[in-house]
């Protein structure tokens, strides 16, 4: 039902009139110095997808690229068991999964889920007419990169954690009550990348209004002392010919747009009057940082313009 196509955030294939299975993969290096803090956030990511899809994920599958002749095996001891107490949290059941040595760690997550055939989300769904909700705040990248430079504050560091920890669940299971037309999970391609698949499997164009996109404060500062990732550079060079940027945009907002995330929010796209319904409840249950941030309107598909 859902392939590589429109790029989206996992595969669907129909068993039943009233099953269809949710399938994803995604695995990467340490962003944080500590091993179970770093399973949580690997984990976290890759349930992310079967809850850009509006599926419930069931069970997974452990992937670890680990250099057991040259680090203490405690240490993959608590990536693992930080990776299965957010299984736990989302009610998933470990049934294996496979390992190899390698230089350098690496982990994640095989993950299947299930969805209803008629209910299940993707990113080309989204109407002109609809507005945009983003459930987490950018610049982990950003937070990130100060961290490797021994430049970022624990307060900041602390508020990337627990944004990158947090399960999309609940914002998955709301967005189905405000019936959703489209959703995607903000990950390595930053916003404007997911939004530009979006606009491009929809076949609609994008407006983001700048000051309401949720943003790390001190992401913004250290975007301002020069602290952006390499990723985001490349991000700009392959989604900047799609974009259009407003004369009054901070080029440092700009700059945090593009930033790659890990475990980001979903960016959801529904109908305009339950827009600010979805944000008062996802809030009311603990999502605080939800913002609408934008709208779909007419014009050349697959465009974004930033005011």
């Amino acid at each position: 039902m859902v392939g590589i196509e429109t790029s989206d955030d996992a595969g669907i294939y129909q068993l039943t009139d009233e099953i269809a299975l949710v399938q994803t993969v995604d695995f990467f290096t340490p962003i944080v110095d500590d091993p179970f803090t770093f399973g949580q956030i690997a984990a976290a990511n890759a349930l992310s997808d079967v809850y850009a899809m509006g599926g419930t994920p069931l069970t997974a599958m452990n992937l670890v690229a680990f250099p057991i002749h040259t680090l203490p095996s405690t240490i993959l001891n608590e990536i693992l068991r930080g990776g299965l107490s957010k299984m736990q949290e989302a009610q998933v059941a470990l049934v294996g999964g496979h390992s190899i040595e390698d230089k350098e760690i690496k982990y994640g997550l095989a993950v299947t889920g299930i969805v209803n055939p008629r209910q299940y989300l993707t990113n080309a769904g989204a109407k002109v007419g609809d507005q945009l909700v983003l459930t987490k705040p950018l610049g982990t990248g950003i937070i990130a990169t100060a961290l490797k430079a021994e430049m970022a504050s624990m307060e900041a560091v602390h508020k990337m954690v627990e944004g990158m920890i947090t399960l999309n669940r609940k914002a998955s299971e709301l967005m189905k009550v405000y019936e959703a037309h489209a959703c995607t999970d903000i990950t390595g391609f930053g916003l404007i990348g997911h939004a530009l698949e979006m606009a491009k499997a929809s076949q609609i164009q994008m407006v983001i209004q700048s000051q309401n996109v949720p943003i790390f404060p001190e992401a913004l500062e250290y975007a301002k002392n020069g602290l952006i990732p390499g990723g985001a550079y490349s991000n700009r060079k392959y989604f900047s010919c799609h974009v259009e940027v407003g004369p009054r945009v901070p080029e440092v907002l700009v700059d945090l747009f593009y930033d790659p995330q890990t475990s980001g929010g979903l960016l959801i796209s529904l109908p305009s009057e339950k827009a600010q319904r979805l944000v008062e409840a996802l809030r009311k249950e603990g999502v605080f940082q939800s913002f609408i941030i934008g709208e779909v309107v007419e014009g050349p598909p697959g465009r974004i313009q930033i005011l």
